[in-house]
Order: structure tokens, then C-alpha cells, then sequence
């Protein structure tokens, strides 16, 4: 009767795990780096490019972006001119336009052979609006590659 119970007892606990799975199959993963030398070198980069961008130091955000940049953005559209990125931010973004990053939102994943892809939420601050406007956080993706020269950012998604 005992060996019974004791089967009885086991088959229901492999029973209930096998729900609590199911139950938690739908849920968002938490996000833990895989390789914590990529994380942090990628987050550096992000640090130093949007430096770079707040304060309109324009020689090193250039020699972050790669020749082959590609920029999509759902207002502004698509662009893939390096020379035009960096014309659109000397006009546009200089002394205007700084970028705040969600603290702990940064997700990087290794692209073997290539480089790596960072998920994130920002916003951006423009001191040309209104003083009580705020900007909500949006999604951006970043893919950097390691080019013989150095990391580059070679794909840019920005969402808000």
C-alpha cells in the first residue's frame, strides 16, 4: 500500500510540474546575459556613442558607425547614408536633443562570426519643447559588428 501511495504521490507531482510548465510557457523569459563580456562591451559602446550624441562630439559618433549603416525609424522612415546621419544630427540633434536609457533594460545577443544585437528602451529630451513635456521609453534594436577597425553600429531599429 505504501509503494502504491508512493507512486500515486509521484505520478501527481510530475503531473503538477508538467502544468506549472505549461502555465509559465506563455510568460516573458527574464533576461540573463549569456556572455557577460559581450553585455558589458556593448553597453559600453552604448554608452560611449549616445555620449557622443548628447553632447555633439560628431568625430566619435563617426567612428562608431559603419560605412554600411542602416537606420530605420517608424517616424522618420529608412536611411543609409552615413555622411546624411551624421549632416541630420549636426542640424537636428546638437545642443536640442539628448537620449536617456532605461537603466537594466539592455539585452545583448552574440552573433557568431558577426558581432552582437542590443535590445533596449530609451528617450529622448528635447530642450526646444516645453519644459512639463516628457517622452515615454520606446524599443530600439542596435546590431553591431566587429569590423576590422573596431565595433561598429551597423543596423539601427527605433520604435516608439
Amino acid at each position: 500500500m505504501a509503494k502504491i501511495l508512493s507512486l500515486i504521490v509521484i505520478i501527481f507531482m510530475i503531473f503538477a510540474c508538467s502544468i506549472s510548465k505549461k502555465q509559465n510557457s506563455n510568460s516573458v523569459p527574464s533576461y540573463s546575459p549569456g556572455n557577460i563580456a559581450l553585455h558589458d562591451t556593448v553597453s559600453m559602446l552604448d554608452s560611449i556613442f549616445f555620449e557622443a550624441y548628447n553632447n555633439c562630439r560628431l568625430y566619435v559618433f563617426d567612428s562608431l558607425i559603419s560605412e554600411d549603416i542602416e537606420f530605420y525609424h517608424d517616424q522618420g522612415g529608412f536611411s543609409n547614408s552615413k555622411s546624411g546621419l551624421i549632416e541630420s544630427l549636426k542640424n537636428n540633434i546638437c545642443g536640442k536633443v539628448s537620449r536617456i536609457i532605461l537603466t537594466g533594460s539592455i539585452e545583448v545577443y552574440q552573433i557568431p562570426n558577426f558581432g552582437a544585437v542590443q535590445f533596449g528602451y530609451h528617450r529622448f529630451i528635447n530642450s526646444q519643447e516645453p519644459p512639463n513635456s516628457t517622452s515615454r521609453y520606446s524599443k530600439f534594436v542596435h546590431t553591431w559588428k566587429r569590423e576590422s577597425t573596431g565595433w561598429k553600429l551597423f543596423r539601427v531599429i527605433s520604435l516608439h
